[in-house]
């Protein structure tokens, strides 16, 4: 940000002296800059919003002056959607896609101190779930019992790509359902998990009611799992279900960067006809796209959004299957009739595109 805005002052608020005249005098503090300003790290001083807030209202047609950031998503969004609702415009900012950079990958995930530094990743997630546990949820709830917690994490890693069932969560763990469904809550909260809701609209058949879990980082999905190594994702069971939900991470952060809402279901009825994704496009059209962490793609991987596309008739425009792209030989678009192939690459290309 500082980058993009050369000419604004920043000030950043976990500065022990900036913090001290903030508490002692904040309308004074507010006075002596010059906007446009930044303010980093604003969670560490929610009173200056009810003054900035007053600024505002003075001039309400001058935007764009007063920008915040902060790493700690729920006690920033409490003070903003409190103190400033109405007044602000909030950017989710997420790790990194494949469209931003080829780096970002199943098993290293999106984050910019992973990819920037790929051997240190054991670390680097080591010390970004300690801090999570210590601080992040500390701030969001009282949980009591955070090794519990902590084994929480991993067993839900272990049922990423699934339907969550909480009892099946719990009873391992030795806690409620209603403990379960809160610590579900703060992961989503902050961002860690994403829950994939089944799509609404039945086409006359019966459906599945549970959403589908997915760790919002595929990287951080992999360390919870113990999966250090390529060679080790690629002969893990959990393989095509990282490989899936980072095409569904894929897909969110394409409509976050271009300030759409999320939106994303998967499909599945009570006969077991399943698709991954139903991704809602525009004039009430949607694409159905089935995950393949394979580099060969085969016409009957198509068969599930065929039998569907049936049922939803025009409204389902395309039908793609996401692979990996080989290292050798050609790629085709070509699949079957009424269906196409993507590599991971064309296709974040294509959602990225607006299509």
């Amino acid at each position: 940000m500082r980058s993009a805005l050369p000419r604004a002052q920043y000030v950043l608020l976990e500065d022990p002296d900036i913090q001290d005249r903030i508490r002692r005098d904040p309308r004074a503090f507010i006075e002596g800059l010059r906007a446009p300003v930044i303010f980093d790290e604003i969670q560490n001083t929610p009173q200056l919003l009810d003054y900035i807030r007053s600024v505002v209202d003075a001039r309400p047609r001058k935007m764009g002056q007063w920008l915040f950031t902060g790493s700690q998503e729920a006690p920033l969004m409490q003070g903003i959607t409190e103190s400033m609702a109405g007044r602000a415009a909030i950017l989710q900012l997420l790790p990194f896609s494949r469209a931003e950079t080829p780096k970002a990958e199943p098993l290293l995930g999106g984050f910019p101190e992973v990819i920037l530094r790929p051997r240190g990743r054991e670390l680097w997630f080591a010390s970004y779930l300690q801090t999570f546990i210590e601080r992040d949820v500390r701030l969001i709830t009282n949980v009591r019992d955070l090794p519990n917690f902590r084994r929480f994490l991993s067993l839900l890693a272990s049922r990423h790509g699934q339907m969550l069932n909480r009892s099946d969560l719990a009873a391992p763990l030795g806690v409620s359902v209603p403990t379960i469904s809160e610590w579900v809550r703060i992961l989503e909260m902050t961002g860690q998990i994403i829950l994939v809701p089944p799509y609404f609209e039945n086409f006359g058949k019966r459906l599945v009611k549970s959403p589908k879990v997915y760790w919002g980082d595929t990287g951080l999905a992999c360390h919870l799992l113990g999966i250090q190594s390529q060679a080790e994702l690629e002969r893990s069971p959990f393989w095509g279900s990282i490989f899936e939900g980072f095409v569904a991470a894929e897909i969110l952060k394409s409509q976050v960067n271009r300030g759409q809402r999320k939106e994303l279901y998967y499909f599945r009825d009570q006969q077991g006809l399943e698709i991954d994704f139903v991704i809602p496009r525009r004039n009430a059209s949607f694409w159905l796209a089935e995950a393949k962490a394979s580099k060969t793609v085969q016409p009957s991987m198509a068969a599930p959004m065929l039998a569907l596309a049936s049922a939803a008739g025009d409204r389902v425009t395309r039908r793609i299957v996401v692979y990996r792209k080989p290292r050798t030989g050609a790629t085709s678009r070509a699949l079957t009739r009424g269906a196409e192939a993507l590599t991971l690459e064309s296709f974040a290309a294509e959602i990225n595109g607006g299509k």
